[in-house]
């Protein structure tokens, strides 16, 4: 599949030819960031931190949390590869410091080794040093410490002129397990099928850039149909993973979706179709996915309004529950009168809500405590730490509910912490560890 890249200088988004000369300049990159990450990982890359002149170290956190990013760019050590992780990186990409003794200490599946080749001869020091190394043999050195490989060919970077593909099948052949991502040259959504097809993901930048390859050709190229009109099936499912409906998917509604950043669809019958553009049922995109064999997909969508279903329900499947049918029972009782309702009360009254959350922690903490590690078949216990976990969850949706946020927020954030390496040890106060 494609991974989009954004270099970095000056906190602006740019493009060079060989790593030497400054071409474009693409400007702000966040809302490139935004789009690319629609379509998977994003490579970004500090040049002025590789280049020892400076740092976008604050503009590449605000990009990990518009999307999923392989930060490299500057990464000299194990410490600095782990701050990374723990600031929101998906994976780190390490160049000279890809040697065993550093690997060693990072979680291979988070780290990329990447291997700079001019003519399949290793380079460093901005591409300007031979190393008298093949990339292949760099990639033996390597194998089974690192999850992925990154080998740029250096000759073709920012040439839009393709990439030796008689090099590919030995390099797959090295990476092992690993999977191999190629960057250097490539131009068009058929080099990106072909590398997919060879088990490879090509890291595009300057095409993309220039327009001279389209994402969503490029995203689509390696999907494959069997049907006569050449449609997808996709699984439409909300932020928090659940299957909202099942739809049909075609170049030019995946295209739609990636630019206006919603959920566009291909009606069998009357063409595109832009979910909630006469029922309000918006969604916005957060992110397309193929499956493993390539002929389906996946779009993740925050849906808004009754929800999915032409019914009025939130699924094509029935209604929402557990805890976003609680979710939309809340939302719909936000205009009710203030009466003798709990869910009422609760959402008006800020004292009562604290007083509700305080009382209901605290009754949790007692039914956990009178269970016991050694008593989990004690009559009742179980059921109720179940009870009162429930209570909990019901005043904490209020909580949020109050708050403007969702439980798909809750899950981000959980998401974001579960990313750090260096967790809060549990005799350090909350605000000790870089877990809180």
């Amino acid at each position: 599949m494609i991974i989009p890249s954004i270099d970095l200088m000056d906190g602006r988004a740019v493009q060079l030819v060989q790593g030497r000369r400054k071409v474009l300049d693409a400007g702000d990159p966040r809302p490139i960031a935004e789009r690319f990450g629609r379509v998977g990982e994003v490579a970004v890359v500090d040049l002025d931190a590789a280049l020892g002149r400076g740092s976008n170290a604050a503009v590449i956190e605000e990009l990990c949390r518009l999307a999923p990013c392989r930060v490299g760019g500057g990464i000299r050590d194990r410490d600095a590869a782990l701050a990374w992780l723990d600031r929101g990186a998906a994976k780190v990409v390490l160049g000279t410091a890809a040697v065993p003794e550093v690997l060693e200490g990072l979680p291979r599946d988070r780290v990329v080794a990447a291997l700079d080749a001019w003519e399949g001869e290793v380079v460093v020091k901005g591409w300007t040093e031979r190393t008298g190394r093949t990339v292949l043999d760099g990639m033996r050195e390597l194998r089974g410490l690192a999850g992925g490989f990154l080998v740029t060919f250096v000759e073709g970077e920012g040439m839009e002129a393709g990439f030796p593909r008689d090099r590919i099948a030995a390099l797959v052949e090295a990476a092992g397990t690993a999977r191999l991502t190629v960057a250097g040259g490539i131009t068009t959504a058929e080099e990106v099928a072909w590398l997919d097809r060879a088990g490879a993901d090509a890291q595009v930048g300057m095409a993309l850039y220039r327009g001279t390859l389209d994402l969503a050709e490029a995203f689509t190229a390696p999907l494959r149909s069997e049907r006569p009109d050449g449609l997808w099936p996709t699984i439409v499912t909300d932020d928090r993973g659940a299957a909202l409906g099942l739809v049909w998917s075609s170049p030019e509604s995946v295209r739609a979706a990636i630019d206006e950043g919603r959920g566009v669809y291909q009606s069998r019958a009357r063409g595109l179709w832009r979910k909630g553009a006469t029922s309000g049922a918006t969604q916005r995109l957060l992110h397309i996915a193929p499956d493993c064999d390539r002929d389906a997909l996946r779009f993740t969508v925050a849906q808004a309004g009754d929800g999915f279903c032409h019914t009025g329900e939130w699924t094509c499947f029935g209604p929402a529950r557990g805890l976003r049918g609680l979710e939309r029972t809340l939302k719909s009782r936000r205009t009710a009168p203030v009466g003798g309702s709990l869910t009422t009360r609760a959402l008006a009254d800020d004292a009562f809500l604290r007083g509700k959350l305080v009382e209901e922690a605290g009754e949790l903490g007692d039914a956990v405590a009178g269970l016991g590690p050694t008593e989990p078949d004690a009559p009742g216990g179980a059921d109720r730490v179940v009870e009162e976990a429930a209570d909990v969850m019901y005043f904490l949706t209020v909580a949020l509910e109050r708050a403007g946020a969702t439980m798909a927020d809750v899950d981000r954030e959980l998401d974001r912490r579960a990313m750090k390496v260096n967790r809060r040890r549990a005799s350090e106060p909350k605000g000790a560890g870089l877990r809180g």
